[in-house]
């Protein structure tokens, strides 16, 4: 493995491995591969993955309804039954370790479509779930789904008043003080667990068999462990909360029911769902039809519907996405591309650079003020959500990619204006930036017992500070104006000890240690700034034997920075470009990991990438974006062929 620093005084760039012409011919197939999956109004959206949980979770909302497809379960079935774990349950991301929550979720779900429990994959799954603890030792929201099939009782699941609705923002525990996933995700939940309804469940199906101990007999349901003081309190609060809630004024409860419908009814956000993501979503289903709406209440049909539109349905397997991606897809696919014909010429007419650019911003919101606006209450919109529609929760990160694309081809200077003026208006106390909210951070709210995911706040993070920064020195903005000061300042304070960056919604050292060295770059920071160089000794110590790099998601867990027992494109790909913003495009490890991804690329121009690369929650749910096998190999080859055929070092882009 390289662990050298870069040779400062290399004056041209190394040769392409395998010629110019081999690199060109890689660049060429991956283009036409990448311009072949666009859709005919010239946006991209790809296959985006979770784990077993979403597609299980459908299957048990078909039954919690009585609106059951035999054909689709079959074929969820037959997906939830390939992603078994050899350890006998289900993991959290490709070729990962057993998790108890997934593993029962998944083991119902095949329940409930008729598995016998005596087949040899169910008693696995069974003995491995039973070894773990059982299904009493799941985390929240999977005993809250468990209750409402009747599996638990509800004093399983923490308290969470649904009056919490009617409380000031000014009050230390609020929906306001809390992430916008967390947000969409609970106010349909409060009004299902103060109503309580019970699954229809038609075939009878229950999982005691799950269980080391029975339901009835558990007594330690709400318990650590407690990551701070602020768990004891919590779960003394819970306790009192639990005496108390029996005796909540009728009138009270009433009030609050209808403030949370009301909520959800405002932001249904048509066939895009509430929030745009599958929690929320379910549970606006569940909460519309526990209020009595039948299947064809306009209310009804459109959140299930939304619902609909997540599955994934081939011929012989099918499952359901936690939601979909075309802003991020397209403003991805659309930078790789455009770095491809910087390298080596368009091949065409760019029609689908206009068709792209066109439905971007048509995409940005600019006449809602989303929920982002109770922090900050005097900026205009101005943002991208990630969805087809979202807009009362853009999206910080995706806005910065989408400007700096319009930005780069001098299309819709107005847009890029707006996205500015947002993003600055966005920018937390600190100086970094979070994803959708601003000063998201109170976090004490993640130790009550609610928040077991520990995953209830979006507080800022260096990805997304990073592209921040990154489009705001496109822009022209310099590196000490007061907003970019401050974010590089916090940034320098964020990275680790070993030169990496913490990487909230990329897996994970690699991905943060790439955004942030495109920041700095973009922002003019010279490539011997020691932040750099640590970063770049990062980088080059955990490239692998073979010239790749790869991160396992166990790093979210404590796993070695960057490392992992493979490389992956995705991942390969971050630590190039990372490397070619400090000014290594001349390193040989570039030049090995450039020789990595093309002797990985297919005949037909992609990349295969079985490895989860993506974040939703740390340490809880995990991504498998099917697009970055596409858009960063892409990108790495065209910009190491671009630096080389201009014989520069200083990538001139901020993404």
């Amino acid at each position: 493995m390289q662990s050298d620093t870069i040779p400062l005084d290399t004056p041209s760039l190394a040769a392409a491995p395998g010629g110019d012409a081999a690199l060109d011919g890689a660049i060429a197939r991956g283009r036409a591969a990448l311009l072949g999956r666009r859709r005919g109004d010239g946006h991209f959206v790809f296959e985006l993955e979770a784990d077993s949980t979403i597609p299980a979770e459908y299957v048990m909302l078909e039954h919690f309804l009585d609106r059951i497809e035999p054909a689709l379960e079959d074929r969820i079935g037959v997906y939830l039954r390939e992603r078994q774990g050899a350890h006998g349950g289900w993991p959290l991301f490709h070729d990962g370790a057993f998790d108890l929550s997934c593993s029962v979720k998944a083991y119902y779900a095949l329940k409930l479509i008729g598995d016998d429990p005596d087949a040899p994959h169910m008693r696995r799954a069974r003995a491995a779930i039973l070894a773990h603890g059982g299904a009493e030792r799941t985390n929240v929201f999977t005993r809250a789904q468990l209750a409402l099939f009747g599996q638990v009782p509800w004093r399983a699941v923490p308290v969470m008043p649904v009056e919490l609705m009617l409380a000031p923002r000014w009050f230390p525990i609020t929906l306001w003080r809390v992430s916008y996933w967390s947000r969409t995700v609970i106010v349909p939940l409060l009004v299902l667990m103060a109503r309580r309804p019970r699954a229809r469940n038609p075939r009878g199906v229950g999982i005691a068999e799950l269980f080391c101990t029975p339901p009835e007999q558990v007594r330690d349901w709400i318990r650590g462990p407690y990551r701070s003081p602020w768990g004891y309190f919590f779960k003394a609060l819970d306790s009192l909360l639990r005496a108390i809630e029996p005796y909540a004024p009728r009138r009270l409860r009433a009030r609050a029911i209808a403030a949370a419908e009301r909520f959800v009814t405002e932001r249904l956000n048509g066939e895009d769902g509430l929030g745009a993501i599958y929690p929320a979503m379910a549970n606006t289903v569940m909460m519309y039809d526990g209020f009595g709406y039948t299947a064809e209440h306009p209310l009804s049909a459109t959140a299930w519907r939304a619902v609909r539109k997540l599955l994934v349905i081939g011929e012989d397997r099918a499952y359901c996405q936690p939601c979909l991606s075309p802003v991020w897809d397209t403003g991805l696919a659309a930078h790789a591309l455009l770095e491809a014909d910087r390298a080596i010429g368009p091949a065409q007419e760019r029609d689908w650079l206009i068709a792209a650019c066109d439905w971007l911003r048509g995409k940005q919101v600019t006449d809602l003020v989303g929920d982002w606006a109770a922090a900050r209450p005097d900026v205009a919109p101005g943002g991208w959500a990630f969805q087809y529609e979202n807009p009362h929760y853009p999206d910080v990160d995706d806005t910065a990619v989408v400007a700096m694309l319009l930005h780069r081809v001098g299309e819709g200077d107005a847009a890029v204006a707006r996205a500015r003026d947002w993003i600055i208006g966005m920018q937390c106390r600190g100086g970094g930036w979070g994803a959708f909210d601003a000063d998201n951070d109170r976090f004490f709210l993640n130790h009550i017992p609610f928040a077991d995911h520990g995953a209830l706040l979006d507080p800022p993070t260096a990805d997304v500070t990073a592209r921040c920064v990154s489009f705001l020195a496109q822009l022209g903005e310099p590196a000490d104006t007061a907003v970019i000061a401050r974010a590089i300042a916090w940034l320098r304070s964020e990275q680790e000890t070993d030169g990496s960056w913490f990487g909230r919604w990329g897996t994970n050292y690699i991905y943060g240690t790439w955004s942030v060295l495109c920041a700095l770059n973009a922002a003019g920071l010279a490539h011997d700034d020691p932040a750099i160089r640590r970063a770049v000794d990062f980088l080059l110590a955990t490239q692998r034997d073979d010239g790749g790099w790869g991160e396992d998601e166990e790093s979210y867990a404590g796993a070695p920075h960057g490392r992992y027992h493979t490389s992956t494109p995705s991942q390969t790909a971050w630590a190039l470009l990372g490397l070619m913003a400090a000014g290594a495009a001349d390193h040989q490890a570039v030049e090995r990991g450039i020789a990595w991804l093309q002797r990985q690329q297919s005949v037909a121009g992609d990349w295969a990438e079985q490895a989860y690369t993506a974040v939703g929650f740390p340490r809880v749910f995990y991504l498998r974006y099917h697009g970055y096998r596409l858009f960063f190999p892409l990108m790495a080859l065209a910009r190491f062929r671009d630096l080389q055929r201009r014989n520069v070092r200083r990538v001139a882009y901020g993404f």
